[in-house]
């Protein structure tokens, strides 16, 4: 139906355009026609009149000559014999005179024309070559000029009089007789005032070509003198000569014509009365024709133009007619299936559908649909200015489906109302509790009704979207919920939202038009650009404004000009030649016209003249449109990180508002987009987390600062583009073979990537040179110290590519560098914000102020301060939120608003289902501007997306640091509290807020410290001082039971949040440490260690303890923790981790729902098939699927684990293979997209791995990772297999890498199963020992392995016995390769209990997946290794 109506729409408009031109065409012609015969006739008439005339005035003339001739014929021949004798006497004289003055001065001008042409061109080239000449050169050249008539004497005309073509004969043929007394008195003047210039000497020293030239002007000169002196005696002379010819040749012609003159008078006589009478007859004919022909041609030539352009637009309609099923057919399609499409998919289908339907691709279905003042129009009511806006207009309003506007920032709601509002408009919320009875009345009085805050398409709109009516008679009927209403014709429906996600069911997708007005970046780039220059330069665009309406009004005139013209023609009868009434008009009508097109041509000028005057601000809208899609992306990381248009406005205006130095625009520009940033980049920090802010930094830089990124370089970075797979592990052996001695091997792998992917850098980085970078390679600052002579070679992000390969210790600090610097900042704190400053001088009444909160973190107390001392507490109003409280909290919304009073609600997050309703409740506010609404929440996915826009975040977290944390515990004491106790009870509590505060902050360095983030809360530390004060007073002055405490603490209160073994052994440490009996001395006078530098005090005051916590440094040390001294390089090895892993997270596209977008997919899909593709062609991966029985030494549970090993890894390997390969088919059209090709996508586009692969294997969460290292598995596989058919697994030379095979954890229980067959006795009579090179152990058989490629984080292995880091020792470091085994449990163990430790050996460096348990030899006390957090982990693939 939308084709149908858009096809005759267009057709029936454009036959009757065609039809009217065509009328006014053919008056036009009919007209011309009558013309060209008119003129046709009186140009035969005009010809033969003229042709008469012409007779008669001959015979005339021939008659008076005749006649005059023979009067006088006698006496003229006497007269003309006696004239000639006196002529020739004086003709002889003159010549001898004028011989006599010319022999002097000829013989020089012929010699100067001889010189000139001896000239050679290579001279005249070279004084032409001169960037100035030599006074001399110039003296002579302006002499030429002057003489050959040129005025222009400058060096430029110089030059190019001496290049032209033939100038030499030009001079030399030059005749003196042209040079005017004015010309030769100048270059006299100059001859005498530079007489040196023209010496010879002078000019041919000056230039060869000089010399001549000189000459040429001093003789021309004297040769026009000359003339001049002889001039009159030549003109005597040629006069003497002229009139002899003449009166010999008359005296001949007199005596031969006397015979004929009687005769020849007769016969022009009778001639001439004939020709008389005839001419006089058709001058009366041709002065009437031409009077009508005139004033015709004056209405043709007027309308010449117009006649032009008629018959071009009929031709043109004539076509559009034949292309016009297409051009409909592409509108219906884009008002069907685009009107939800963003812009590049807009353009990108309307080029496809174009190319398919053979027609041009500039076909613009704006100018298809509406006419300019159409536009206009819209844009006067409100309508945003952008092509998206414009296209969406026509959607809604040409469409046949019920629009359902997605409008984030209500424009495009607030211009329908206004467009609407002749329509019988009515405006209702969907929430609104007359909803239901509006819409029975909108629908049976035909009112057209807006529906707002639509989120989802409630049920009872469905009868009406779908037009499901019950005609009964006359009546039309549909069922509004249980009701039959009346259906009037008459009534439209518009649904609108501010959700930019609202929930659109398959269902309601397919029967209403979901128009998406989502800021994009052309039109958010307008917006601003209008904003910039309403603040800039107020005046231009006040000007283009009242342009642009002029200019639309003199078009509509114009257009009403040549509608009524187009009429009187179409409407005229008869010739319209003869109906002079017709022809005044028209000539009046056109001259009208013409007025306003010379207006119109005017505005057009100006209009250009002002829009580069206004482009000139474009810059700086485009670079803060940039910059707000850049903030855009962060909600991907945070749901809580989202961010308005109309935040965005005000901080633009803000940055606007900064007043001008006065200086060029360009500068200015470039102020305020720095300024801009730096609102914009504070705004933003204070709602994100600190741990986000370096993220935030970086992402900025990227999105802001292209320039400083080379290509490939943000890839690498990110970890999106890697190394090529090695064939086989001893490649990689060979790669750290290779190694300088002052690379970690461990970092062979990044600086492959380098040398593989950035060829360049790593070339001009010279690693090889170990005396260039040993200072960076020793420093515990190397992003400070990076190599002097490279610094200059390398920009800055490239040192931070540099440092992440070769120093990734040192990794946040270079991240955080080169951000400062990229963004101009001196730090990336984003500045401390105080909660008064920001409430006075940023909120306004109808904008929340959302506190995001970190967990244990609780603004109240700040906030109730606040408030007491702004409005006063009977103003301030709080509700904890809750169940029951959300009526309250809405009443007590309403009074405050009206009020002016301040409310504060709290724990939004515990309530967020309703969360719409108090959005939708605020938007509805009209509140009193005193106003001011507090709300706290902690993060939570499903928080609301348009209370998140709406509102000014602030994030509040606690600050860190064991010092803070103790200061934060001990300000809830009072003096009382520690004081109304013994010495010991004062010193326990103060070990229960240290150790609290020692578990809390350990956090910090996740997964050294902890392995996982544990909540541990306010909770946790009143419970324990309960306990604590329950054992004090059992114990009565007595010894205290610490040995309870240690069981609560490590099984319920702490511990119980605890869940990885390792992590109780570090709890439980703690708690030997800080409870103990003989920390605890009733020796009075004496204090006691509670930590490194932390002395219990004997005295039960809480300001002696206050007075230890003040003395804490701000920085926590490690020593604090039992953490080593390098923890710092660990713990900025993490967050550069994370930071990454961010980055990437934002990388990631919009999928639009899981919306099937071919071209986004291919694009974003494409190198990770052609990744899997290329690693999937490796020879050792195709011999896996022949599959075969493992003959080994000793078939058995080890031989079968590597067989069940290759099935899953062939099994997993065809999973991935079907899945990409599906997915292929489908990118490339020749599959259809089902379900689960469509989650595989999903979760690629994600950067995740689809989970019908990770639950056949969980390795690496991103997509890319995940292939690469199943491949380097699949081909290590067939290794491991080759070596057992080979007898060679148990070999003292054979060097396993667990890492190699997907199970390691089943392997070792394999081959615990195959050690008990062997020995012959039960699994759990075994346990696992693991030794090194140097120990004495023998396990008297033969099952044990060599493992190697083991890395160890905390503490350092040299074989022999753990030792601790140092300040610079490296983070993670390889330990020697190891023997491990299964053994008797009766057996002695390799090393003693109390000189070992047992240390956890991980699947990866996260710590989440344990393989197994390895006993290290150490020295001193076991809880020093436990506390300082050292694991093994596996090699990462």
């Amino acid at each position: 139906s939308t084709y149908r109506e858009v096809f005759s729409q267009k057709r029936d408009g454009i036959q009757r355009k065609q039809s009217h031109l065509q009328a006014g065409v053919s008056k036009l012609n009919e007209a011309s026609a009558h013309v060209a015969d008119l003129k046709e006739k009186a140009g035969i008439q005009s010809a033969l009149l003229a042709e008469k005339q012409a007779e008669a005035d001959q015979a005339l003339k021939a008659i008076t000559s005749a006649m005059e001739k023979a009067s006088d014929q006698k006496q003229e021949m006497e007269g003309l014999k006696s004239k000639q004798s006196e002529e020739a006497l004086k003709l002889e004289k003159r010549k001898k005179a004028i011989e006599v003055e010319l022999s002097e001065v000829e013989p020089l001008v012929r010699e100067a024309k001889r010189a000139v042409g001896n000239i050679k061109p290579e001279s005249l080239t070279e004084v032409r070559s001169l960037r100035a000449p030599p006074e001399t050169v110039r003296d002579i050249l302006e002499g030429v000029l002057k003489l050959m008539g040129t005025n222009d004497t400058s060096w430029s005309s110089m030059k190019t009089f001496l290049g032209k073509r033939g100038i030499r004969d030009e001079i030399a043929t030059f005749d003196a007789r042209n040079i005017s007394p004015e010309i030769r008195d100048s270059v006299g003047h100059l001859l005498q005032t530079h007489s040196r210039s023209f010496e010879e000497k002078m000019a041919m020293r000056a230039s060869q070509a000089a010399g001549p030239l000189a000459a040429w002007v001093k003789a021309n000169v004297q040769f026009s003198i000359v003339l001049e002196k002889i001039e009159p005696l030549e003109k005597e002379q040629a006069t003497l000569q002229k009139n002899l010819d003449k009166s010999q040749r008359r005296l001949e012609k007199v005596v031969a014509a006397l015979d004929q003159v009687d005769q020849t008078v007769a016969n022009l006589k009778a001639r001439f009365e004939k020709r008389t009478t005839e001419a006089a007859r058709l001058k009366i004919e041709v002065d009437a024709a031409k009077e009508t022909i005139g004033r015709a041609e004056m209405l043709l030539s007027k309308l010449e133009g117009e006649h032009g352009r008629w018959s071009e637009q009929v031709n043109q309609l004539t076509s559009a007619l034949t292309l016009l099923p297409k051009y409909s057919l592409l509108a219906a399609a884009f008002i069907s299936y685009l009107s939800g499409a963003s812009e590049d998919v807009r353009q990108s289908k309307m080029t496809q559908w174009c190319e398919k339907l053979s027609v041009p691709t500039s076909f613009d279905f704006c100018h298809f649909l509406s006419t300019e003042s159409e536009q206009l129009q819209w844009k006067a009511e409100g309508l945003p200015s952008d092509s998206l806006s414009v296209e969406n207009a026509l959607v809604i309003l040409q469409g046949h489906q019920c629009p359902f506007l997605v409008d984030p920032s209500q424009q495009a709601t607030e211009w329908l109302k206004k467009h609407l509002k002749e329509s019988r408009l009515e405006v209702v919320n969907q929430q609104d509790a007359n909803f239901t009875t509006a819409l029975e009345l909108a629908v049976r009085f035909g009112k057209t009704l807006i529906i707002q805050e639509v989120d989802t398409v409630e049920a009872m709109l469905y009868p009406l979207l779908r037009k499901e009516f019950n005609v009964q008679g006359p009546r039309s009927v549909i069922m509004i919920g249980e009701k039959a209403v009346d259906f009037n014709e008459d009534f439209r429906m518009y649904l609108t939202t501010r959700n930019p996600a609202p929930v659109i069911t398959s269902d309601s997708a397919s029967i209403v038009a979901e128009v998406n007005f989502t800021t994009t970046r052309a039109g958010l780039t307008g917006q601003l650009l209008a904003v910039t220059l309403q603040s800039e330069k107020p005046e231009l665009e006040e000007r283009k404004s009242n342009l642009l309406q002029a200019e639309e009004e003199k078009k509509v005139q114009l257009a009403q000009l040549e509608e009524s013209l187009l009429q009187e023609l179409a409407t005229a009868e008869g010739n319209i030649l003869e109906n002079h009434s017709l022809l005044d008009s028209l000539n009046q009508t056109k001259a009208n016209s013409l007025v306003i097109q010379e207006a119109l041509q005017e505005s057009s000028r100006i209009q250009v003249s002002l829009d580069q005057e206004r482009d000139a601000f474009l810059p700086l809208a485009k670079t803060a449109s940039t910059l707000f899609f850049v903030i855009s992306d962060l909600y991907k990381l945070n749901n809580m990180y989202r961010f308005s248009l109309a935040s965005f406005l005000r901080l633009f205006q803000r940055a606007l508002s900064t007043k001008s130095d006065g200086s060029v625009t360009e500068v200015r520009i470039k102020t305020l987009a720095n300024t801009l940033q730096m609102l914009v980049y504070e705004y933003v920090c204070r709602s994100l987390f600190k741990a986000d802010r370096l993220m935030f930094a970086l992402h900025l830089a990227h999105g802001m600062h292209p320039d400083l990124f080379q290509e490939k370089e943000w890839e690498v970075f990110t970890g999106l583009l890697v190394a090529d797979m090695f064939r086989r592990q001893e490649s990689m052996a060979h790669v750290r073979d290779s190694l300088p001695s002052w690379v970690d091997k461990e970092r062979a792998g990044a600086l492959n990537l380098l040398k593989s992917k950035l060829q360049t850098l790593y070339r001009s980085l010279s690693v090889d040179k170990t005396d260039v970078w040993g200072v960076f390679a020793r420093s515990s600052q190397c992003e400070m110290e990076f190599p002097p002579s490279l610094a200059k070679k390398v920009s800055p992000f490239q040192q931070v590519l540099v440092v992440q390969a070769l120093r990734p210790d040192r990794l946040q600090s270079a991240m955080s560098e080169f951000a400062a610097k990229a963004l101009g900042l001196k730090h990336l704190s984003g500045g401390n914000f105080s909660l008064k400053r920001v409430v006075a001088n940023e909120t306004v009444a109808s904008e929340p102020i959302l506190l995001v909160v970190s967990a244990g973190s609780d603004p109240s107390q700040d906030l109730q301060e606040l408030a007491v001392s702004s409005v006063g507490k009977e103003h301030f109003h709080q509700v904890a939120m809750g169940q029951g409280q959300a009526e309250i909290a809405l009443q007590l919304l309403n009074d405050c608003a009206s009020s002016g009073d301040w409310l504060c609600l709290k724990n939004l997050h515990l309530v967020t289902s309703w969360l719409p309703t108090l959005e939708k409740e605020l938007n509805s506010l009209e509140p009193n501007p005193s106003f001011r609404l507090f709300l706290t929440a902690e993060v939570h996915p499903r928080f609301p997306a348009i209370l998140l826009q709406t509102s000014l975040k602030l994030t509040y977290e606690s600050p860190p640091g064991i010092r803070n944390n103790l200061l934060r515990t001990t300000e809830a004491w009072t003096p009382e509290f520690l004081s109304s106790g013994s010495v010991t009870r004062a010193q326990a509590m103060f070990a229960v807020a240290w150790l609290h505060a020692v578990v809390q902050e350990r956090r910090t360095f996740i997964p050294q410290g902890w392995t996982k983030f544990y909540e541990f809360s306010q909770s946790d530390l009143r419970a324990a001082t309960d306990i604590l004060e329950r054992l004090i007073v059992r114990a009565d002055g007595g010894e205290v039971p610490w040995e309870y405490m240690h069981g609560l603490m490590e099984n319920a209160i702490y511990g119980g949040r605890i869940d990885n073994t390792f992590d109780i052994d570090v709890l439980q440490s703690y708690l030997l440490q800080y409870f103990d009996t003989s920390l605890y001395n009733q020796n009075q006078g004496r204090t006691r260690a509670l930590a490194q530098d932390v002395n219990l005090p004997p005295s039960n005051r809480l300001k002696h303890y206050q007075e230890i916590i003040k003395m804490l440094p701000d920085l926590d040390k490690p020593a604090h923790f039992g953490l080593p001294s390098n923890i710092e390089r660990s713990a900025q090895r993490t967050v550069s981790q994370q930071v990454i892993s961010q980055l990437k997270v934002l990388m990631r596209p919009d999928v639009a729902g899981g919306k099937f977008d071919k071209d986004r997919w291919t694009k974003e899909l494409t190198p990770v098939l052609d990744l899997w593709y290329k690693l999937n062609q490796a020879p050792d991966l195709k011999k896996l699927e022949k599959g075969g029985s493992i003959q080994g030494e000793m078939e058995g549970p080890v031989a079968s684990f590597l067989a069940q090993e290759r099935m899953n890894a062939v099994r997993l390997r065809n999973v991935v293979n079907n899945s990409l390969g599906s997915l292929r088919r489908v990118l490339e059209g020749t599959a259809l997209l089902t379900a689960e090709v469509q989650k595989t996508a999903m979760a690629m586009l994600s950067h995740e791995v689809p989970n019908i692969w990770s639950s056949l294997w969980d390795g690496p969460e991103d997509t890319v990772q995940y292939l690469r290292s199943l491949a380097g598995r699949l081909m290590a596989l067939d290794t491991w297999i080759t070596r057992v058919t080979a007898n060679q697994l148990y070999s003292k030379n054979t060097q396993l890498d667990l890492s190699e095979i997907f199970r390691p954890d089943t392997f070792l229980n394999a081959l615990r199963q195959q050690t008990a067959r062997q020995l012959k006795c039960s699994m759990d009579g075994l346990k696992f020992v693991c030794w090194w090179n140097g120990s004495t152990f023998s396990t008297g058989h033969q099952l044990q392995i060599s493992v190697g490629e083991l890395y160890l984080e905390g503490c350092t292995f040299d074989g022999r016995r753990v030792l601790a880091n140092e300040r610079n020792s490296p983070t993670v470091a390889v330990i020697p390769v190891c023997t491990m085994a299964w053994v008797p449990k009766s057996a002695e163990d390799p090393y003693h209990e109390k000189e070992s430790i047992a240390l956890p050996l991980y699947f990866t460096s996260d710590r989440q997946r344990l393989v197994t348990r390895i006993n290290v030899p150490c020295s001193g006390k076991q809880d020093k290794w436990v506390q300082c957090g050292a694991a093994l982990f596996l090699k990462q693939m």
